[in-house]
């Protein structure tokens, strides 16, 4: 298919053949013709396929062929996540309605407002902004939205990751309700879908390739290495590989994307960093020195994986992890842009192995795994656990034609007894090994005469009426007979406190060892503190009234 068959006018297709387009993308041949017609449209289509001309010419189009319904106004308003996606965004406005009387403006925060308002005030036909400086100048009326006949929310998704949907939302709620609603994203969460349903009319669906999925002409690879010596190894690849020549890094954190361009440019390696943190103005230049060719190196953070827009990207570098899983769909799609191929590098420690698990889910495929210099017995460990879960589930059940491998405690001879469980079968194994293990002592050590060999075994004492009690209420002693906390002594149910004492004196228990050690150490005719060595069990308790009786 062409261009000139899907019924662009003049203007639009002298625009696109001026830049060298001759065959449209998917998304460009399925959604221009639903636009035209006025329809509301859902569009799913992975970065880099070309989803600003997609809406950008058919927009120009209705535009150019309609009266506006107020003179001056705002007819066209797209949002946009971020400042460089916006900027890119006005420019393929300015490219593709070159000939056409048509104004376009971009407004974003980061920089000065007044230019913004003054271009505002000189009149725009299309408006693209991010939602945060659109919304300050609404509060302070100086901006519009009263005549908007489209309405374009870009990268949706990443709308919603960066906590944008609320003021989507706000935004939303001041437009006309007659209107054209347009919805483009990469991936298609739960709450996005939820905002479409209740933005569109009968929308129409355009769905390249599935969600999440990521371009094919794209060379995905993985390498494990551990943290420290992630640079050491971008080193390596950018000194050892000539190919890549224009090179994108990202990283987490804007502090880790400072450090990593300290250094590099300290290793001779021409690098520059873009970042929320930066200046518009050196984001602005950052980007310009990437295009041109002055910077090999550009690091940036998922901030930005959205709007970067450059040609030629040879490799991209996921120096760490996302822990979005959709996010490395779209960091890997700043290269193979425009039918191009591009390769892909992440850079994995053992610590993202499941960040690395949840990439291969989403976009359904198993990253190839490439060795390096840096290999460590960390690294090497989750390498080796990697390669074995990409293998075949097939391949691991049947493996090399052996049995399943049998748990040591499933194993038991044939006619062996069965094992009881609990504390009843650990005694018994206990009274069961230790003969033998006296045995193996006996046999193993030479005799030796014991001091009391030759004497004879004292008979056990006989068991007094307070030890042949019910068992309910078993009695232990211990070096502590009131520790009820560690349940090594418990108490027997009396009447009263009389019926106690009376029983311990008809059953002549004997105290416990650490009681006798205790009452040794005391006086003759007292305990430490001159008192008298009178049991505490011998006192009078004292006497209890009731209520009713005082």
């Amino acid at each position: 298919m062409q261009f000139n068959e899907l019924q662009l006018i003049q203007p639009l297709l002298r625009a696109v053949q001026q830049e060298g387009y001759t065959e449209p993308t998917p998304i460009q041949a399925q959604a221009i013709p639903h636009m035209l017609a006025g329809k509301d449209m859902i569009g799913l289509a992975q970065t880099g396929t070309g989803k600003t001309a997609a809406f950008a010419l058919p927009i120009l189009q209705r535009l150019a062929n309609t009266q506006p319904r107020q003179r001056g106004a705002i007819r066209a308003l797209v949002l946009s996540p971020t400042r460089e996606l916006a900027a890119q965004i006005g420019d393929s406005f300015s490219t593709y309605g070159r000939h056409l009387a048509l104004k376009n403006t971009v407004i974003f925060g980061g920089v000065g407002q007044q230019p913004q308002v003054n271009a505002l005030r000189r009149g725009v036909d299309i408006l693209v902004a991010t939602p945060g400086r659109l919304l300050d100048l609404m509060q302070q009326k100086l901006v519009s939205l009263n005549a908007i006949e489209i309405f374009v929310l870009d990268e949706a998704d990443r709308m919603l990751d960066m906590g944008f949907i609320n003021d989507v939302r706000k935004v939303i709620a001041v437009l006309p309700k007659q209107r054209q609603t347009l919805l483009f994203s990469a991936t298609m969460p739960e709450a996005i879908q939820e905002l479409a349903d209740s933005i569109l009319v009968s929308p129409v669906t355009v769905e390249v390739t599935p969600p999440a999925t990521t371009v094919e002409k794209i060379t995905q690879s993985v390498f494990f290495v551990e943290k420290r010596d992630k640079r050491a190894l971008l080193e390596h690849l950018l000194n050892e590989d000539k190919s890549i020549r224009r090179v994108l890094v990202f990283t987490r954190t804007k502090h880790g994307a400072n450090k990593l361009v300290e250094q590099l440019v300290h290793g001779g390696i021409n690098a520059d960093a873009i970042h929320s943190n930066k200046s518009q103005t050196a984001r602005e230049k950052a980007l310009a020195n990437f295009k041109n060719g002055k910077t090999r190196v550009l690091v940036a953070t998922d901030i930005a994986s959205r709007g970067i827009d450059v040609d030629d990207v040879t490799h991209i570098v996921n120096y760490d992890l996302p822990y979005e899983p959709e996010s490395y769909v779209h960091r890997i799609g700043r290269t193979a842009r425009a039918g191009a191929s591009g390769v892909a590098f992440a850079f994995c420690d053992h610590e993202e192995r499941k960040l690395l698990r949840d990439i291969e889910r989403l976009i359904r495929m198993s990253i190839p795994v490439q060795t390096h210099p840096f290999l460590t017995s960390a690294s090497t460990k989750a390498q080796n656990a990697t390669l074995r879960e990409q293998q075949p589930r097939q391949q691991q059940r049947s493996g090399n034609g052996s049995a399943p491998r049998q748990h040591e405690s499933s194993r038991r001879e044939p006619n062996a007894p069965r094992r009881e469980s609990g504390q009843n079968g650990r005694n018994q194994q206990n009274k069961a090994a230790a003969p033998q293990s006296e045995q193996q002592k006996r046999g193993s050590q030479p005799t030796q005469r014991h001091e009391n060999q030759g004497r004879t075994q004292q008979p056990a004492a006989p068991r007094t009426e307070r030890q042949e009690r019910s068992t309910d209420t078993p009695t232990t002693w211990n070096a502590n007979p009131y520790s009820r906390l560690t349940g090594s002594y418990s108490r027997p149910k009396y009447a009263s406190y009389e019926a106690l004492v009376a029983a311990e004196a008809a059953a002549g228990k004997e105290q416990p060892a650490a009681e006798e050690k205790r009452q040794s150490a005391q006086p003759a005719n007292g305990n430490a503190n001159g008192n008298s060595n009178k049991s505490r069990r011998s006192r009078k308790p004292r006497r209890r009234y009731d209520r009713e009786t005082v």
